[in-house]
């Protein structure tokens, strides 16, 4: 029978210095970094640093602006020099500014899907939502940081487009006071409410190409349907559709309605305020619900 050997001692491992009998005490340990609850805060300041980053920002909002004044002056110009000061009389210098927004109008949208959808097709959208996991913390940063760009950048193309018409248009009467209001504030709250719905709906949609053809579709599509229908018995929707069109609420800011019924004063401003905030939550419902 053999003998059992004695079993060897085994080897105990590398005890780290901090850690060893005699070794210096390490009560704790507090990180050059320091360690913040995060907030909404944060989230506006990285929504603000992608925005002004990408080269789509000074693209779309230079070329609306490219527009703005361009056509803005244009048309000013075109109507002064072919105008007499009795044709002038009783016109609002402000609204010459209209044909250029309508069509700037289309970069404010493109601007504001892209903000949404376009991280969506290049997948940044998970490491957004990994950095900041709370989905609807992200979707409000983004429609704040767009909403302050794009009413800020509208206000000014319309306040040199309108002090610059005032000079052309010396004919034309003063605008009061309200009808200032209207044609720089109220307009720019109106074009920051479109832009933000196209956010929206590129939040929702999450394709690039088809959230802008939906939103050039509201635009222009309920004018041109009712241009086209011809039938008596369709009058009334003919009607409405001329009324709530954005074209002719646009018109309204200015006094220079396509109708004579419809919205008036404010009201395209609360009607496109109501519709954001319904789509604003579908939105976030949407994307509390669905995977990134």
């Amino acid at each position: 029978m053999s003998t059992p050997q004695p079993s060897m001692p085994q080897a105990q491992p590398a005890v780290p210095n901090w850690q060893a009998a005699g070794g210096p005490a390490y009560t704790g340990y507090t990180s050059p970094i320091p360690v913040v609850r995060t907030h909404l805060g944060h989230a506006i300041a990285s929504e603000w640093t992608k925005i002004r980053s990408v080269r789509s920002t000074m693209w779309t909002l230079g070329v609306f602006v490219l527009i703005m004044i361009g056509i803005g002056l244009g048309a000013a110009a075109l109507i002064a020099a072919n105008s007499s000061p009795d044709d002038l009389r009783d016109q609002n210098p402000l609204s010459f500014g209209f044909f250029g927004l309508l069509l700037g109008s289309m970069c404010v949208i493109t601007l504001g899907v892209l903000t949404t959808a376009s991280e969506y097709g290049t997948g940044m959208i998970r490491t957004t939502m990994v950095a900041c996991p709370s989905r609807g913390r992200v979707l409000a940063a983004k429609s704040i940081v767009f909403f302050t760009v794009a009413f800020v950048t509208t206000l000014v193309s319309v306040l040199l487009v309108a002090l610059a018409d005032i000079a052309l248009l010396d004919g034309a009467d003063d605008p009061t006071g309200q009808e200032w209001l209207k044609g720089t504030l109220g307009i720019s709250l109106y074009i920051a409410l479109l832009g933000l719905l196209s956010l929206i709906i590129g939040s929702i949609i999450r394709h690039s190409a088809g959230a802008i053809t939906i939103m050039i579709g509201v635009v222009l599509a309920p004018l041109v349907i009712a241009l086209f229908m011809f039938s008596q018995s369709l009058e009334g929707v003919r009607q409405a559709l001329f009324e709530y069109s954005i074209p002719n609420q646009l018109s309204v800011f200015y006094a220079n309605s396509l109708t004579d019924s419809g919205p008036s004063g404010w009201d395209p401003l609360w009607i496109i305020l109501g519709v954001t905030a319904v789509a604003f939550a579908g939105a976030y419902a949407l994307l509390e619900k669905r995977d990134v």
